[in-house]
């Protein structure tokens, strides 16, 4: 993307991209201020993530599950808009239908 100041992203063609593992992620943009990508998590499966050094947007596109952020939970469906602040332990489970969520990173902190 370099030199470009903008693009459009078909994201029911990345969807597509996304291949039939259990869990998959496929970023489809990063640039210095911004990382984007899909995040799938099928039924049943589990969500091996640790905390990120970025902050967290997620909007999820469909799918139900529980999100568990440090000591709370929460129920999420599609729709849902979720903020993880950087360094925060997070993680999806009891996934109970194929789940599909936009994700957003902000730029690393500096060091």
């Amino acid at each position: 993307m370099a030199g470009d100041t903008w693009k459009v992203m078909d994201i029911n063609a990345l969807r597509a991209n996304l291949g039939d593992k259990p869990v998959a992620y496929k970023e489809f943009l990063r640039v210095p201020s911004l990382s984007c990508g899909l995040y799938r998590l099928k039924k049943g499966s589990k969500d091996m993530q640790t905390p990120h050094d970025e902050d967290e947007m997620y909007y999820v596109l469909e799918g139900r599950a529980r999100l568990k952020v440090g000591d709370g939970e929460k129920e999420i469906t599609a729709g849902t808009a979720l903020f993880i602040q950087a360094d925060e332990t997070h993680s999806f489970f009891e996934i109970e239908e194929d789940m599909t969520l936009l994700v957003f990173f902000a730029s690393a902190r500096p060091e």
